[in-house]
């Protein structure tokens, strides 16, 4: 079970939105360490688009804040030549959309050069993505393609769910020695607030990378969920309890890639039943291997198929109809009633 964010030490906090918590993990990290820095479109005197850097270049300069080119193959390839070079960049891609143009390098030598130099060399490059629908966003501003990541050895890939989950991820990403994948719900960047240290802690105060996040326990049935779909997947749990009496265990996956299906596996063997919630398409997403996990661990323990509750094998659509796109809440209890009936 992972180690959540519980701070030993004494340290000020500031109700923050999750963008709030993402510009003040940037600023800790880059007072605490020389070698980091932010690059990508607009990410200096503009602040960012979303406004996640809004500051830092008149603190840390233009050497350490960079704007760049409109070149997503570009920011990346060069965030890897300073990183094996002893630097620990951090780029920002404006849209996850618009990271097909840096696929190669990040496929072909981001998540490579460890393995390429037999673990001589380390790639310390934590890609932030603002990603999936609810904003109504234009084409290429909305999608969940975070199985692409998942599916690329050497990745690590992080979904956070709210802003102190999201700020201490980052600090832990940054931190790491592994490419990390930072993927923030956009549609929770100013969903709600709370609180955030505002001042940078010691790496054993952060939380682990990797390991699942039980957030609640129950017996009927383990509910899965990450990100944007977490905050509805809570909802419609609490709902369904006062509702159906129905006890559900709610899992997080802060890390979607390495997969914790341990904690999974555990919580399933208890239960008997598990239904996986995703914003992305149905087919091949992380619910999917979830699934086949829990086949070959716990088949024996099912009382009920695995459900997935996830978007339709569509693009996604514009405006009005992203809502009728993604999991709802209504939705998601459905799901979970069929589950508990079946």
């Amino acid at each position: 079970m992972a180690k959540a964010t519980q701070l030993t030490q004494d340290v000020e906090t500031s109700e923050m939105t999750m963008v709030e918590a993402i510009c003040e993990a940037h600023d800790q990290e880059l007072a605490r360490d020389d070698r980091v820095m932010i690059m990508g479109e607009d990410v200096g005197w503009d602040g960012g688009i979303f406004r996640a850097t809004d500051g830092l270049v008149e603190t840390y300069g233009e050497d350490r804040v960079v704007d760049t080119p409109l070149a997503e193959t570009g920011i990346i390839g060069t965030a890897v030549g300073l990183a094996i070079n002893g630097m620990r960049p951090v780029p920002e891609l404006q849209f996850s959309g618009f990271s097909y143009q840096a696929f190669h390098q990040i496929e072909s030598h981001l998540a490579r050069f460890r393995k390429r130099t037999q673990g001589g060399m380390n790639v310390p490059v934590t890609i932030r993505m603002p990603y999936g629908a609810g904003v109504r966003a234009l084409e290429h501003h909305s999608e969940s393609r975070e199985t692409y990541w998942i599916h690329t050895p050497g990745l690590t890939v992080v979904i956070p769910r709210s802003p102190q989950q999201t700020w201490a991820y980052l600090k832990a990403s940054i931190r790491s020695e592994d490419p990390v994948v930072f993927l923030e719900p956009k549609a929770l960047y100013r969903k709600f607030r709370e609180p955030v240290p505002e001042e940078d802690v010691d790496t054993d105060q952060l939380p682990d990378i990797g390991p699942a996040q039980v957030l609640e326990e129950g017996e009927d049935v383990t509910v899965v969920a990450f990100g944007h779909m977490l905050y509805r997947t809570r909802q419609a749990v609490a709902e369904l309890e006062e509702e159906h009496d129905i006890s559900a265990t709610v899992i997080d996956l802060p890390t979607v890639s390495p997969l914790d299906s341990e904690t999974i596996v555990d919580s399933v063997e208890d239960t008997g039943r598990c239904v996986v919630v995703q914003e992305a398409h149905r087919t091949l997403g992380i619910a999917s291997e979830i699934s086949a996990r829990i086949m070959d661990e716990a088949v024996l323990h099912l009382e009920a198929p695995v459900k997935r509750v996830t978007a339709p094998d569509v693009q996604t659509p514009l405006l009005a109809r992203e809502q009728a796109y993604m999991p709802d809440v209504p939705r998601i209890k459905e799901g979970i009633v069929e589950t508990v009936d079946f």
